[in-house]
């Protein structure tokens, strides 16, 4: 890969987050003013893969990037990075707290600072912005902004030359944001025994313990789920698909075996990629669920059959 894409602008946590990615260091980036922009060039071949978030810690999934994913033409997840969230207040130069009527930032930074606003700047007014680093962008652009202080990281406050009225303003400590590097179809990434793999689950129709009978396939596998949140499918009202993580590789017998099941029961099951873990954790194993124990069980039937 040579050409790398992520959501922008500069400043954002997702340039951190392709910055954390190695092999991506000394490629050509472009920055995009959305996840939907981002993902619609990969699909475009304008670049060979991007970095986009899809998780945080505070708020849940982000929905543009699952819902991207769900539709369109198939693209997979090959690695995901993690970054730790510290936002700013940052103003331009001469701004005091009590000057602070207004305020820019992206939606999702905005509900994990939300408590510390209401105590500290009860009277402010949320401005919603394309990103965290637009907002800065804003705020030290020439013209005059169209709000008074911005939330971003402090990179963004620095590179845009405004002073920082407050930090470390999150409501909960010890944020994270989950980015991940989508692009086309390819060649699976190694299996290292600590990996995800990320699937989207489309029901046949709805009823009750259709739920149910999809969950069953990983637990009867002994396969651990990190993430599991519903989407609407845009089809009809009360109509969603299933967004899932899990623990394993698409290798490994007893995640195949649980992809089998869901090819079977599901109306379409859309592979999103296995990949390596950020935290390197090594995969859950329930006792009698080893590739070894698939692998002689398949043995014996096998032999069954042959007689």
């Amino acid at each position: 890969m040579t050409h790398y894409g992520y959501f922008g602008p500069a400043g954002t946590f997702t340039e951190m987050a392709l910055n954390g990615w190695g092999p991506a260091a000394g490629a050509e980036r472009t920055a995009y003013a959305s996840v939907d922009a981002a993902i619609a060039a990969v699909r475009a071949g304008e670049v060979d893969a991007a970095m986009v978030p899809i998780e945080n810690s505070v708020e849940g999934g982000v929905t543009a990037t699952l819902d991207a994913l769900a539709q369109g033409e198939p693209l997979v997840v090959v690695g995901e990075v993690l970054v730790p969230i510290t936002f700013v207040l940052a103003a331009r130069p001469g701004t005091t707290l009590a000057d602070v009527a207004t305020v820019g930032t992206h939606s999702h930074a905005w509900a994990q600072v939300r408590q510390w606003m209401l105590t500290n700047l009860p009277g402010a007014t949320y401005v919603p912005t394309l990103s965290t680093a637009s907002a800065a962008t804003d705020l030290g652009a020439e013209e005059a902004p169209h709000f008074d202080a911005a939330v971003c990281a402090p990179v963004a406050a620095t590179d845009n030359r405004l002073d920082v009225l407050a930090s470390d303003i999150g409501d909960i400590g010890n944020a994270v944001t989950r980015f991940v590097l989508i692009a086309r179809p390819g060649g699976l990434p190694a299996r290292t025994g600590a990996d995800k793999t990320t699937l989207v689950l489309f029901q046949r129709d709805d009823h009750a313990g259709g739920l149910l009978a999809l969950l069953e396939e990983f637990a009867t596998r002994g396969i651990n789920m990190t993430r599991l949140e519903s989407r609407p499918t845009k089809d009809e009202m009360g109509s969603y698909c299933f967004s899932i993580d899990l623990e394993g590789h698409v290798l490994d017998e007893r995640v195949g075996e649980a992809l089998m099941g869901l090819k079977r029961v599901c109306a379409d099951v859309r592979f999103l990629g296995s990949y390596p873990r950020a935290d390197r954790k090594p995969a859950t194993v329930a006792p009698l669920n080893t590739d070894d124990d698939f692998t002689v069980a398949r043995g014996w039937l096998d032999s069954l059959r042959g007689s």
